[in-house]
This record gives C-alpha cells, sequence and structure tokens, in this order.
C-alpha cells in the first residue's frame, strides 16, 4: 500500500475591502494558534503597505495593534521603486518558505487581489510588449480600441466592460503584439504555490453601508493623526507622479491641500470619495473572482475557532 503523502504547509488567508477589519481579525488569529503552541505571523499583501512612505494613509497596524505579532512586508518598499505584483510575490514566497521552515504559521492579510491570485495560480508568460504596438493602442480613442478588441479578441471583449479602458487597452495590446489572446497567456501561468499548501482563506465583505462609513471615519481619522505630515514628505521627494505611491488612495487629495487647490472640507471629501469607490471596487473583486468554496464572511467579529476550524485540526 503506496504511504500516505505527507501534509501539505498551511497558510491563512484573510482578505477583504478596506476598511472591513482584516488587520484585527488576522491578529486575534495569530495570537489563538499561538495560544495553542504554533508561531503565526501576519504577511501583508495590500499594494499600499508595502511602501514605507504612507504609514498613516495606508492604514499600516501600529506596535499596539499588531499585539504583540510578528508583522511582515509592511513597509518593505521605498516609495521611489514601485512594487508589482510580481515583485510582491515573489518576496512573499521567500517570507512563507522561511516560516514554514521554521514549523511557523503564514497569515496573509490584505486587500488586493491581483497580489493574491499571482501568489496563488503564478504569473501569465506574456512577452514584453513593444513600444511601438504599446503606443499605437493607446493613442487610439476609446470607441477605436472597444471596436478593434471586439473584432481581435472577442472572448476578452465579451468578459470587459466597455468603459473598462485600462483592461481594453491591455487586452488589445497582448494579442497585437504576441498573436496570441490574453485567456491564451492565463491558461498557462507558472510560478503559483497553490498546488503546494494548505490555503485556509477567509473573505471579509459588511455591510456596504457600514463598510463606507467606516471608510469616512478612517479618512478624518488619518488627517488627525498625520496623513498630511506624510504627504508633504512625499511631495519634498519630488517622485514621479505616476508612481504608485503618488496615486495611492488620499494622497492626491492632501496634495491638492497642500498646495492650496483645495481646502480642508473639499480634501475630506474628495479622499473618503475615492476610499469609498476603492472599498467598493475591491468589494465586487472579492465577491466575485476568487472561488465560490472560499469561506465568505459579513463581520471581522467571528470565532476565529469556528472560521478556521481546518486550519485548527491540521495544527494539532
Amino acid at each position: 500500500m503506496a504511504a500516505n503523502p505527507p501534509p501539505k504547509p498551511p497558510v491563512a488567508l484573510i482578505a477583504g475591502p478596506t476598511a472591513s477589519g482584516k488587520s484585527d481579525l488576522a491578529v486575534r488569529l495569530a495570537q489563538e494558534i499561538e495560544a495553542d503552541g504554533r508561531r503565526a505571523v501576519v504577511v501583508n499583501c495590500d499594494s499600499a503597505q508595502v511602501y514605507a512612505d504612507l504609514r498613516v494613509l495606508s492604514a499600516r497596524p501600529t506596535a499596539a495593534e499588531m499585539g504583540g505579532i510578528e508583522h511582515r512586508l509592511f513597509g518593505t518598499w521605498d516609495g521611489a521603486v514601485s512594487c508589482s505584483a510580481a515583485d510582491w510575490s515573489a518576496a512573499a514566497k521567500r517570507e512563507i518558505a522561511e516560516l514554514h521552515a521554521d514549523h511557523a504559521v503564514p497569515i496573509l492579510c490584505g486587500g488586493t487581489g491581483l497580489y493574491i491570485r499571482t501568489l496563488i495560480e503564478g504569473i501569465a508568460p506574456i512577452p514584453d510588449i513593444d513600444p511601438a504596438t504599446r503606443s499605437a493602442v493607446r493613442a487610439l480613442a476609446p470607441r477605436e480600441a472597444r471596436a478593434a478588441l471586439e473584432r481581435e479578441d472577442p472572448e476578452a471583449a465579451a468578459r470587459l466592460a466597455p468603459a473598462d479602458r485600462s483592461r481594453t487597452t491591455r487586452a488589445l495590446e497582448v494579442v497585437r503584439a504576441t498573436g496570441q489572446t490574453q485567456r491564451h497567456w492565463q491558461t498557462r501561468k507558472t510560478g503559483g504555490i497553490g498546488s503546494d499548501i494548505e490555503l485556509h482563506p477567509l473573505l471579509l465583505l459588511p455591510d456596504r453601508e457600514w463598510l463606507f462609513e467606516r471608510c469616512d471615519r478612517r479618512f478624518v481619522d488619518m488627517l488627525d493623526r498625520g496623513a498630511e505630515r506624510e504627504v508633504a514628505a512625499l511631495l519634498a521627494r519630488d517622485l514621479d507622479p505616476a508612481l504608485p505611491v503618488m496615486r495611492a488612495i488620499g494622497v492626491p487629495a492632501i496634495a491638492g491641500l497642500l498646495r492650496g487647490a483645495a481646502t480642508r472640507e473639499a480634501a475630506i471629501a474628495a479622499g473618503q470619495t475615492a476610499t469609498r469607490q476603492y472599498a467598493k471596487r475591491q468589494y465586487t473583486w472579492f465577491r466575485n473572482q476568487p472561488p465560490r468554496e472560499w469561506t465568505r464572511a459579513d463581520s471581522a467579529d467571528c470565532a476565529t475557532r469556528s472560521i478556521f476550524v481546518s486550519l485548527f485540526q491540521n495544527l494539532r
């Protein structure tokens, strides 16, 4: 009789929109795991919290909020360096491997779906797009780009909303530059860790009105805790405005305030609106994109042992 394969190492995942309570729940889960005698570490998977420059505006957990639990990949990148999904995934794989070697439990926590998908599923090996093709596609008017995509990649056109300019452009670039559709490349993803781990996922999808009210309150709280100083320091660095850190939620609104182009009230309104819109996009992504079998919860005030029962069973 063949021997049973060794159990796969566990990875917990707590994901969902901004302000949904992910960080607090991740700490509670880690504390429960450590109370059972196993080390646990929270690993960031939020594209704003990776930047050292955005401690306040990314709502990075404070020392008190970390609750004595080690946190990794928070504030790891300097704002002058863009952290792509591939960059983050490579770093996360190294951290997870190191933690598993130490018999610790990684708890992924964050709201960037692309980061999570890249880590679990891998990366499509799409060749670099040549500059001439990219320039030609981006010079098209939105209606022209949409019509071209409908002709050249009907599957992508059927999948993408007509108003989704960036994804339409990307799909058209790929098919023109490579002669193959995005779907062709996406079915050939490599480098994901999904088959090598035992994933224990939870998606937080709370009531939207509750979530949006939390977003509004948190943006004002960020201003009170020094977000203006944080953005002023960024502006003083004279970074490329196209960098992710300069386009992070709240940075453009507060930059307008600091430059005298907006009142405090207008900056707050703009920041709150941007935060709610971002939360809405995240909510839609996490509701529709992850596998249906992933556990969903409408509140972070849930019993970790009940939600992660299979994880605790596997740790015995």
